[in-house]
């Protein structure tokens, strides 16, 4: 399928930041600020407006086009406010203590910087290490973990790989037990921490863990599978503005979150009724559990300290998505504060997706079937090892769905050879000879701003009880309801067992049966958090503390960490703002839900990891009278050949 382009005109407060947009801020920034030319431009990003002026926002109205720069110079941040409509700089203030995430350019120099090290060198040498251009070298963010004296600096602390050849896997075979600090600011190594080689008979893996097409035996029983739509697919896009049987979106992006989600409605009867103001994946956190000193550190923040917009990957047609494929482009900066283009950063494409519903008349007798057909728009990062895809489902019965697909290859280290998974302790798995891939979780954290109506809202908690009394031997139980009043009411966890899910409800309008109008979080697979109250990444990630928060809307509080994770022991984040323990009734409500992930590591996730799922639902409860998918047409029910094997009868 030919690639369509993205419309450049800028009509809506909320569109995408064009290329010339992020080049004529930075302009304004260096002609009015008083910083000089050694400014490194970490985000240039779309100052989105209050919600309040988006709602009152009308085709055709003025509205103020503003950018926020976050910029640094001599080891120090700044933040700043330009108006591409006045075309001045409306504010710029430094932020002192605080470090924003790594830019691709700081990997890439860190990268290097770690490679080029003599004593770094020296200490590889005594792994085996020959040829220093087949080394993949790895820096994480040393947050909580910096060497004395270099307590939040912005520091790396690297870990690396070695290649057989430059086609290899180049994450097969881990350099265990030496790491390389390096001051990003000055580029260069501060420290290096060697811990010893695990098995020196063996100091690296001896196997290269093909995996690519063109290296391993694949199959040839499986045959080809398409998506045809000769009629082309069933949405509607203008600009950022995607509309899609009953619903209808914008589509945003920022170098932080990535694909974000503004003013989702929904059609009912001809009116087009708010559900959600803005939704996005606000923050992750990724806890190892090994107790190893090579491994026990590792607490990734993979959008606060990374930024999983910045990496994204470009789609291809025919393998990230499958069909009649849409794909927007997106802009972000680069470190000079000069444009740079992802192409294809995000898909949208139609799947089926099994049955919507069914139901057979058996006294007629007559079936109907309708097909649960969904759009699915979605963007993939890799993050060094790990792939992760973001796919948002949109349904015809008024359902949303987030799901995030965790691929690639696990975080992994040496062990001696002769260790077998009777020695693990749970701790780890023996994936290879000598390599081993630690139990580690993954924290995502949705920020989820309703917008019910476009009214202030209420959050009820929702759970199965029995009714009757003792001695009342009638079948009886009910879903009962509880208003949450304050947000310390509100922090709560999943309860399987009792069927728990929450609900967020227009406080002024109800459907035909007197039902307030609203959606529900219906939670899937999801794990807590073992690590003891003290560990660092509890507080760090206050978040992962519990599942489902519920906050008064404040244009402010975006991410669910903070604006700074990135070697700060001080986040402010969501646990910091809920202390405040401020009224949910008749408010406007945001709710943050923390899916997580449990990866205890398996020999079967080697050498690429076969995707993990989590998810959660949103679903209409008492929005709407009906089910509105009963005007969804049937699906011909045909086969283009005939599968009858011969000799068949």
């Amino acid at each position: 399928m030919s690639k369509q382009k993205q419309n450049p005109v800028v009509d809506h407060p909320l569109e995408q930041l064009t290329a010339e947009e992020i080049e004529t801020a930075v302009e304004i920034f260096e002609a009015n600020s008083e910083l000089g030319d050694g400014v490194q431009y970490h985000n240039v990003m779309l100052n989105e407006p209050p919600k309040s002026a988006v709602k009152d926002f009308e085709p055709g109205d003025p509205f103020d086009r503003e950018v926020d720069i976050v910029a640094r110079e001599d080891r120090e941040t700044y933040e700043a406010t330009v108006s591409l409509t006045e075309t001045e700089l409306k504010s710029c203030e430094h932020i002192p203590g605080v470090e924003p995430g790594l830019l691709p350019e700081e990997i890439e120099g860190a990268q290097e910087t770690v490679k080029n090290d003599p004593e770094w060198r020296e200490a590889a040498k005594k792994r085996g290490i020959e040829d220093f251009d087949l080394v993949m070298v790895d820096p994480w963010a040393a947050s909580g973990f910096e060497p004395e004296g270099y307590e939040g600096e912005r520091i790396c602390r690297a870990i690396s790989w070695i290649r057989s050849s430059p086609n290899d896997n180049g994450r097969a075979r881990p350099i265990e037990g030496l790491f390389a600090f390096v001051d990003v600011d000055a580029m260069e190594v501060v420290e290096i921490e060697d811990n010893g080689i695990p098995d020196p008979e063996n100091p690296l893996p001896s196997e290269d863990a093909d995996y690519r097409a063109d290296r391993v035996e694949t199959r040839e029983d499986f045959e080809h599978l398409d998506v045809v739509q000769p009629d082309g697919p069933s949405w509607e896009v203008d600009g950022n503005k995607v509309e899609w049987l009953d619903w209808e979106m914008r589509l945003g992006w920022n170098p932080r979150e990535g694909l974000v989600f503004h003013e989702v409605s929904f059609e009912d009867d001809g009116e087009s009724r708010p559900v959600l103001h803005r939704a996005s994946a606000s923050e992750m956190a990724v806890p190892y559990g090994d107790p190893d000193p090579n491994h026990s550190w590792k607490n990734a923040f993979d959008i606060g300290e990374y930024h999983v917009g910045r990496m994204a990957n470009e789609l291809t047609e025919g393998c990230d998505c499958l069909g009649v494929m849409k794909y927007f482009d997106v802009e972000m900066n680069t470190i000079d504060g000069e444009s740079e283009t992802l192409e294809s950063g995000i898909c949208m494409h139609e799947e089926d997706d099994g049955v919507l519903w069914k139901h057979t008349d058996e006294r007629k007798p007559h079936t109907e079937v309708r097909r649960r057909r969904r759009l699915v728009i979605s963007f993939i990062a890799t993050v060094y090892n790990y792939d992760y895809g973001f796919y948002w489902y949109f349904y015809p019965d008024g359902s949303i769905e987030a799901e995030v697909r965790l691929t690639g290859i696990d975080s992994n280290g040496v062990v001696p050879v002769e260790e077998t998974a009777e020695d693990t302790h749970g701790q780890y798995a023996i994936v290879a000879p000598g390599v081993k891939t630690p139990i580690h979780q993954h924290f995502f954290n949705f920020r989820l701003d309703f917008d019910i109506d476009g009214s202030p809202m209420r959050a009820y908690e929702v759970h199965n009880e029995p009714t009757g009394s003792e001695r009342n031997r009638k079948n009886g139980f009910r879903a009962k309801e509880t208003l949450l009043e304050r947000e310390n009411d509100a922090r709560q966890d999943i309860d399987p067992n009792r069927g728990r899910y929450w609900r967020i409800a227009s406080s002024e309008t109800e459907n035909s049966y007197g039902r307030s109008c609203g959606y529900k979080l219906e939670p899937h697979d999801n794990v807590t958090a073992p690590m003891k109250p003290n560990s660092s990444v509890l507080e760090r990630a206050g978040f992962i503390q519990n599942h489902f928060w519920v906050t008064p809307h404040d244009d402010e509080e975006r991410f669910a960490a903070g604006e700074y994770p990135m070697v700060n022991d001080d986040t402010v984040g969501l646990s910091e703002w809920t202390e405040q323990d401020r009224s949910l009734v008749d408010e406007d409500l945001v709710v943050w839900y923390t899916q997580g992930v449990n990866h205890v590591t398996r020999a079967e996730d080697w050498p690429v990891l076969p995707v993990e799922i989590a998810s959660f639902s949103l679903k209409p409860e008492g929005f709407l009278d009906s089910n509105p998918s009963i005007s969804l047409p049937p699906e011909p029910c045909h086969t283009d050949h005939d599968l009858t094997s011969p000799g068949d009868d």
